[in-house]
Parts: structure tokens; sequence; C-alpha cells
């Protein structure tokens, strides 16, 4: 490699450096004869800047500090497979006066130079990056540079197809070679885009005479493409293998994983497909691995947040979370698991299915074929010592009871009810038939919870609201005491002025009172009578809170909170 490997520490003394480990590193590439960027990565603990100006001085390369990744040219990236930029540590930047720039992390990387030239067709000029500061820009290069969805259905559409077979090719991550069977590029850009796009779900429709995609973004279903007809199965079908799943059985519905790299970021898809009037139906829900929950993200009241983290504290009681589905209620739960997750608890859950993992805790899956379900799980728990048990969710008697009387007995339980509100998660355990005096002992209080769309703020209105928006929110205009804000659209958020979410709660603690109303089995519209009477504000008052904060719009209030005006008017 041309290094002095005898003489880097006095080179470094002499340069003023004091790197930690590059000594080391150098030491080590000597000693095994391996390159200086592997043994940089066995170590691990490196001053990576240190280590690149010492290759810069004993190669005479030019050192770069700093990538301008807007400045990254995408036609130079795509031919390039990530396999090769990832192993042999190489980034193609720009051409400058008819040279590629390519950055390299050591001097090993040299050697693949030419096939960049023979590949991209340009002299090469390299230069050195920190390994870090590599590492981190091909992911985002590749990242960018990758083919939106409806680009590589044009090359799907030029390309002959070759049949089935094709599909059986696999791929470690999404953004890798350019080289790939057209249907496969076609599926991987499509799930790209989703990730990209922020997707949580992507669906995949068929009709008499066209196949519909299409993405739900911040909660709201958006048309992306559409392939042609006659592409129908072929999609299906590999998405079916990438999912595990029986590509001959097209009458039964079936559930599968996708385990796949997006530049580095762990994916994961829950694939569902059901047999419609025209096809196969697919809808596949985006999980992000390694997904970090916190409860201060939630969005919480901060008064409602610090009575919430005493409930959770708790040594035994049952804790629940209502709303529909996609309203969060797996987010909070798990927040509040990852706060009181340590190593003097034992923490279970059944869940179905489990759509994220949390070191620590022992979750289990559902599963009807062998008879595990919520109830019999549970029932299990209680011989394996627990000290906090989470239930997905009670929707039978047998779960009901059984949560109730795991909570009696010194278990703290978290789970989830589908009621439109908190007062109504105490009915809907009467409902199951759960004994008013045991409800109103076991309930510690219930979180009601929506989603709504936060602003974007790139483009966000200020607005004088009408006197009708005023009313639907019960305000005075005197109420009004900074801007109010609606949503405009521009690029950042596609058009649609919202760009990502957050949570608005409606929090019902068990007071005395409350079990006093429980017990003398009083409806849930008294329970919320009495609860709003000592302080409980509503969805709807803390989605006001929201716009009033400049974070969401009066529309998405009203829209994600209809069935208040309902249950207000019953």
């Amino acid at each position: 490699m041309g290094i002095r490997r005898a003489n880097v520490g006095q080179t470094m003394d002499s340069l003023g450096l004091n790197g930690a480990g590059v000594q080391q590193v150098f030491q080590m590439a000597a000693a095994q004869g391996i390159s200086v960027r592997e043994a940089a990565q066995q170590i691990g603990t490196v001053d990576y800047l240190a280590l690149a100006k010492m290759l810069s001085v004993t190669s005479g390369l030019s050192l770069v500090e700093t990538v301008d990744l807007d400045a990254i040219v995408p036609e130079l990236i795509r031919p390039v497979p990530l396999t090769l930029a990832r192993a042999r540590g190489l980034l193609p930047m720009h051409v400058v006066d008819g040279q590629l720039t390519v950055g390299v992390g050591d001097l090993a990387a040299l050697d693949s130079l030419n096939d960049i030239r023979l590949l991209l067709g340009y002299p090469v000029r390299p230069v050195l990056l920190p390994m870090d500061l590599l590492d981190k820009n091909i992911g985002l290069a590749w990242d960018k540079a990758s083919q939106s969805a409806s680009a590589v259905l044009e090359d799907v559409e030029d390309e002959e197809q070759e049949g089935d077979s094709d599909l059986i090719l696999d791929d470690p991550d999404l953004l890798d070679d350019p080289t790939q069977a057209p249907i496969i590029r076609f599926v991987n850009a499509l799930l790209t885009q989703a990730i990209k796009d922020r997707a949580s779900d992507i669906h995949i429709e068929p009709f008499e005479k066209e196949l519909n995609i299409r993405y739900r973004v911040d909660g709201v279903l958006h048309n992306t493409v559409r392939p042609p007809y006659r592409l129908k199965e072929s999609i299906v079908a590999r998405i079916k293998i990438m999912a595990g799943l029986n590509i001959a059985e097209k009458r039964l519905p079936q559930d599968g994983r996708i385990r796949r790299r997006m530049g580095g970021r762990e994916i994961d898809l829950r694939v569902s497909t059901v047999p419609v009037r025209h096809g196969e139906r697919v809808v596949m829900r985006v999980l992000e691995k390694g997904e970090i929950f916190n409860l201060e993200k939630l969005g919480m009241n901060p008064e409602v947040l610090e009575v919430w983290r005493q409930l959770i504290e708790k040594p035994y009681g049952i804790l629940l979370v209502t709303g529909p589905t996609g309203s969060g209620k797996s987010s909070t739960l798990f927040a509040s698991l990852a706060e009181i997750n340590a190593p003097d608890k034992n923490i279970l859950t059944i869940e179905d299915p489990i759509e994220y993992e949390l070191s620590g805790l022992g979750q289990v899956q559902v599963n009807h074929k062998i008879n595990l379900t919520f109830a019999s799980a549970l029932r299990a728990f209680l011989r394996q010592d627990p000290d906090v048990i989470l239930v997905g969710e009670i929707r039978d008697t047998e779960t009901a009871a059984n949560a109730v009387q795991a909570s009696l007995t010194g278990h703290l339980v978290f789970s989830t009810l589908h009621t439109n509100d908190a007062s109504g998660a105490f009915a809907r355990l009467l409902d199951m038939g759960v004994e008013p005096f045991l409800v109103a002992t076991s309930l510690l209080g219930v979180v009601a919870q929506r989603l709504v769309r936060r602003l974007c703020v790139d483009c966000k209105e200020a607005y004088q609201p009408s006197t009708d928006e005023l009313r639907d929110m019960e305000l005075l205009p005197t109420d009004l005491k900074s801007p109010v804000y609606r949503a405009a659209g521009c690029t950042s958020c596609n058009q649609s002025g919202y760009r990502g979410r957050c949570g608005i709660f409606e929090f019902l603690p068990a007071t005395d009172e409350i079990k006093s109303a429980i017990i003398r089995n009083e409806d849930s519209s008294s329970l919320k009578k009495i609860a709003i009477r000592t302080g409980m504000r509503t969805l709807r008052d803390d989605g006001i809170q929201r716009v009033l904060g400049g974070i969401t719009s009066f529309d998405e209030v009203m829209r994600v909170t209809r069935e208040d005006d309902s249950q207000e008017d019953q």
C-alpha cells in the first residue's frame, strides 16, 4: 500500500496527530496482512479523521472532510452495485474537468478504480474520505439515486419478460444491483419509494381492467403508479416469493413477512394476500426495525404524561389504550414498556402479530391453529413469574376475565380495546361480563387516542377561522391568542399540506368518583360527564390545543374526532 508502517508513530508525532487507535490500526494491518479499512472495522474505536489525515500524508491523495450529498450525481451511482461500493469502500461523486472524483476509505480501494473507470467511462481521480463519513454517505447516495417506481415501470414496459423463473432471484438490499430482472427492479422500487414517502401501508389492488397501487401516508391513501394489467400475476408472485408464501395457492388468504435492508436500514414488511374477484389483493404494512419508542415523543399533554408515568410504575392493575386501528395504540404501549423495562422486571407480551421487537421482553405471537390465543397465553404467563404483562387486545370475555384476575393477583397488565373514547372502555368490560366491582378495583386508567396530521412547516399558512369553524370548535374569537394555520401544499409535502403525524389523547384515570359510578353501573355517557367535570380533556379539546399551537388544522381535528359529535348528540 505504499505506507511506511514502521514510521507511523513518528509521522503522527511530526504531524501533531494524536488520533485514538490509529497506530494500532496500522500495526494490525501489517501483522495480519489485511487492509487498513478492515483493521479499522475490527478495532472499532478509531479516530477516523486522524486516520484519514495519516493516509493522506503517506499516500499523497487529497483529503475531503465533508461530502455535499446534493452534488453527487445519481447517474454515476445507479450503475455501481451497492454491495461493491460497501465491500471496497468507494463512492463515485461528480465529474470535474472530465475526471470522475471517487471517494475512498483507504488505499486498498484503489485496486477497484479501474473497474469503476470501465463501468462509468471516465478517467478516475481518487480522494480520501474518513471511513465513517464514507460509509454514511454510501447509504445516503444510493438511497438518493434509487429510481422511483414510475421510472422503473418504464423500463419494465420496454423489456421483454422471460418467464417467472426470473422471479426467484433475490437481493440483500432494495437499492442493490441495477442488472436484476425488470419485475424484481420494479417491486424493489415500489418498496423503496414507499419507504422514502414515509408510507405505512402499500396496497396492490386488481380490478377488471387495471391494477391500482396506493400508499397510505400519514393515515391517508394516495394513488401512485398503475402498472400494465398484464404484469399483475408477476408482481404478486414476486412479492409472495419475497414473503415466503405459496405462489401456487391463489384461492386462500395468506400472511407472511419480508425482511430487507434499504441503504443500511432494516425494513420489515408484514404481507397479507386475499383472493378477490379479479385476482389477489396484496397489502403490506411497513415496519422499520430498531424503532426507538419514547413517551416524550408521543405528544401527550405534560400533566397527562406525568400521571401516566406514575401509573405505569404501579405494581399491579390494568391500563388500557383505546382507539381504532391505526391510531397509534401500539406505539403508546411500547413506549410505556420501554420506559419501565429493566433487568429487575419480567415483562411478557402476547401479540397478534408481533410488530415491534423490544430487547428484554418475552414476546409471544398468537397462533389460532394451535389454540394459542390471548386467553390461553395469559393463563400460561401467570406461571412464568411475570411482573408486567401486555395483552395485545381484549377481544372476549375469557381474555377480559383473565386480565382482571392477573391484575388482582399482583401483576401490571397493559392492553387495548376498540372503543371510541376513554369512558367507553369501562362499559365494554362490563358488557363482556366482568363484574362492576372488579372493573372498579382493577382498572387504573384509560387513554383514548387518535393520530392527526402535522401541518407542513414549509407551506402552512396563517388565516382567520370562519365563524362556523369557531362555533364547531366551541371557541370565541378572543380565544385565539396566536395565529391559526391551515394546509396549503408544496413539493416538500407532495402538495398535501401535511407532513408527519402526532397524537391527541383523552386520559381518564380511575378516580374514586369514577369507581363509585362504575359500581353503580352507570353508562359511559355518565362516566364521561363526570370525567369532564373533574378536569378530563376530551380528544376534541386536546386536538384544539394542537391547532392553537400551530401543529395541525381545524379540518384535521374535525376529521379524526367526528365521532365525538355523534356521541354528544345522544
